[in-house]
């Protein structure tokens, strides 16, 4: 058996094997690449009648969100444009008191609009049967990866099959015949197709595997910064000798203190201090479209220093290139680094990508019911002649 043959044998298997985990990946996916126009549109409590008078800060938010959920764990405050309602985060995994829910309040008068949970909001639906397939996390975010890995040798495969033995077949692996009988056109609806969404089909998986598994972010880091480690996510720990000394609640310090520094931001959020000594994270981004531009800022609790980290989420302008291209893996991903024009394409490509599964089961199944009407003719005609 020749290469190619082995090559043509690996992608069918795996491709019956993995098919309805592509398909629900990649129609989850097509769905979720509009959720945030879609979300403007359909979730009214976003927003608010924006008024001349200064907005509530930090501080008197929390106290709000949290008589609304006192059992919650506030994660952190967001201040989006005028327009829109503030959103107080409360989120917690692990321990028994698992929750993910967002208080909507008008930052002008402090009235609650919405305590919406958001692990029951649609999108998050749908993103979890991107991420997991509605699984447990543990259970499946680990076959979502491995699956996505599969993917990936997919369409590189899939390459190979395409690739024309001779130079005059080119032209005709590069259209599809319409006119042809079904067989044909599905053949070409798999084949054509595939090999148009191949570039983007490998950028989603790269991206998508950078958060499948830790070993694949770390050699694409390492790569991609000349042989540095990959370093996780950590918050500074404040000076424990020092004692605030602020006349306003230091939250509040941190949040006037962004909004000085970034008086054009689309959004700014800050963080309480997520366990005791720990600093006070704050961030501004100055285009909600995209995430990576944000800056990312660390403040001593008590002496409002500002604190370094060496991991991605630091400043833009202290970002070295493998880490700027770890803040884009997302919107990369989505479509969004290229704007709304991007996330149409996503949009489309997700919905071709989704076809594949389909196409490559419907060759098979012709095949095979093929294979069949020949062995049932055969059949019959050894039959015919045994009687002759």
């Amino acid at each position: 058996m020749n290469l190619k043959k082995t090559i043509h044998k690996l992608h069918l298997w795996l491709g019956l094997s993995s098919g309805l985990v592509v398909f629900i990946v990649a129609v989850t996916g097509c769905i979720y690449a509009f959720q945030a126009e879609i979300k403007d549109l359909t979730y009214s409590y976003l927003f608010v009648e924006p008024q001349q008078s200064s907005v509530l800060p930090p501080s008197q938010i929390s106290e709000i969100a949290q008589e609304a959920f006192p059992e919650g764990h506030l994660h952190a405050v967001l201040y989006p444009a005028k327009e829109r309602s503030v959103q107080a985060i409360f989120f917690s995994y692990g321990e028994g008191n698992d929750h993910y829910k967002i208080a909507y309040i008008n930052p002008y008068t402090g009235k609650l609009i919405k305590l919406n949970d958001e692990y029951a909001d649609f999108f998050r639906i749908v993103l979890d049967g991107h991420f997991y397939l509605w699984l447990p996390p543990e259970i499946g975010q680990p076959v979502v990866a491995s699956f996505t890995l599969v993917f990936l040798f997919m369409v590189i495969s899939g390459l190979v099959l395409w690739w024309p033995k001779k130079k005059k077949n080119l032209k005709q692996s590069l259209k599809i015949k319409w006119d042809g009988r079904w067989r044909r056109r599905n053949y070409d609806l798999h084949q054509v197709l595939g090999f148009y969404v191949m570039v983007f089909a490998l950028v989603f998986a790269v991206t998508g595997l950078v958060w499948g598994f830790t070993w694949f972010r770390d050699a694409l880091y390492f790569t991609a910064s000349g042989g540095d480690q990959f370093v996780e996510y950590y918050n500074p720990a404040s000076d424990s000798t020092q004692t605030y000394q602020g006349e306003i609640p230091v939250l509040d310090a941190v949040w006037l203190k962004m909004n000085e520094e970034y008086p054009n931001a689309d959004w700014i959020e800050v963080h309480p201090p997520e366990y005791e000594g720990s600093a006070i994270a704050a961030n501004a981004n100055p285009d909600a479209s995209t995430y990576w531009k944000s800056d990312y800022r660390y403040f001593d609790q008590n002496t409002l220093e500002e604190l370094p980290v060496e991991h991605f989420y630091n400043r833009l302008e202290e970002a070295n290139a493998a880490q700027k291209l770890m803040r884009m893996n997302y919107d990369i991903h989505v479509g969004a680094i290229a704007g709304l024009p991007g996330k149409v394409l996503a949009f489309l490509l997700s919905a071709i990508i989704a076809s594949l599964p389909v196409t490559g089961f419907l060759i098979w199944w012709g095949r095979k019911n093929k294979s069949k009407k020949k062995a049932v003719k055969l059949e019959r005609e050894e039959k015919v002649l045994s009687q002759v």
